[in-house]
């Protein structure tokens, strides 16, 4: 019997929360899917005194109910998604992860800010910690209220590494409505000016080699895709990732970006998504981090 999705929401009453609860009529998710609604109250220190003690224990009544209605949200988005709810207290970014782990979500899913004036000022203050210490696949939703149903418009960013087949295995693992449209889109680069004349047969090799794997690789994922439903074209240009990536997000309108967690480069995997972060923190429309659980079989 297929595994039940695990999806956890950040949800703390802001016009972001309301937001990334909207992206999820878009997401493409089963209806089988497990959903737990998470409210964090915020603690950095111990309270000093029983009448702050009395406020925190009122604070977390209140962050269940926060918690209870979001929750009541989304069961009305999808009434065969099996939804609860739950409060804690905490690091909003560390309580999240642990969570996730503790439970064995599939997918953390978060506003691009949070409603506090710090949140809005540091964009990441939870939703980049996430983005970069969960050990799953993370959405950060910037959701537009569409009807249910409504066809959907996804890129997928390709550059030939694990993390990038793995974007295009959580798109093609969703169900999306009819007439949705799929982009793959890859940075290419130019053959490089070379000096040194012993050194042109290998690099010469070596470059037609990987174009070629990687031109494999965007024909496999396109037919994934088509078998999939949706309606798949390829975007190959000579760029930056990250700003291929959100110009053609903006020029084609899109509802979300699925990317990777880290690219193919050394540097990529140390600074842990220079394209992945920067996409989620420009984008003005969904974005997805694709991420293997490092508890999956």
């Amino acid at each position: 019997m297929p595994k039940r999705m695990k999806i956890l929401i950040a949800y703390d009453g802001s016009e972001c929360a309301e937001a990334a609860l909207d992206d999820l009529r878009n997401a493409g998710l089963p209806v089988d899917a497990q959903i737990k609604v998470l409210s964090v109250v915020e603690n950095w220190l111990p309270p000093p005194s029983s009448l702050e003690l009395i406020e925190h224990i009122d604070r977390d009544h209140e962050y269940l109910k926060l918690a209870l209605r979001g929750a009541s949200r989304l069961v009305s988005v999808e009434p065969d998604w099996d939804v609860k709810s739950e409060s804690a207290t905490g690091s909003p970014a560390t309580v999240l992860i642990e969570k996730a782990d503790e439970w064995g979500a599939d997918l953390i899913v978060v506003g691009s800010h949070g409603r506090s004036a710090l949140g809005r000022f540091f964009f990441g203050s939870v939703s980049q910690k996430v983005l970069h210490e969960a050990h799953c696949s993370v959405r950060v939703a910037r959701g537009r209220i569409e009807e249910p149903d409504t066809p959907v418009r996804l890129i997928i960013g390709l550059d030939g590494s694990r993390d990038a087949e793995l974007a295009v295995e959580a798109v093609v693992a969703r169900k999306w409505p009819a007439g949705s449209e799929a982009r793959i889109v890859n940075a290419t680069w130019a053959m490089p000016q070379l000096t040194s004349q012993h050194m042109v047969g290998p690099i010469n090799k070596w470059f037609t080699e990987e174009k070629a794997r990687i031109n494999k690789m965007i024909d496999e994922a396109a037919g994934k895709l088509r078998a999939a439903g949706l309606t798949t074209d390829v975007v190959v240009k000579e760029g930056e990732p990250k700003s291929l990536l959100l110009s053609e997000a903006e020029s084609w309108g899109v509802d979300c970006i699925f990317v990777g967690a880290k690219g193919m480069s050394r540097i990529d995997r140390f600074l842990l998504g220079s394209v992945s972060s920067a996409v989620a923190a420009r984008a003005h429309c969904s974005v997805e981090v694709a991420r293997r659980r490092l508890w999956a079989e």
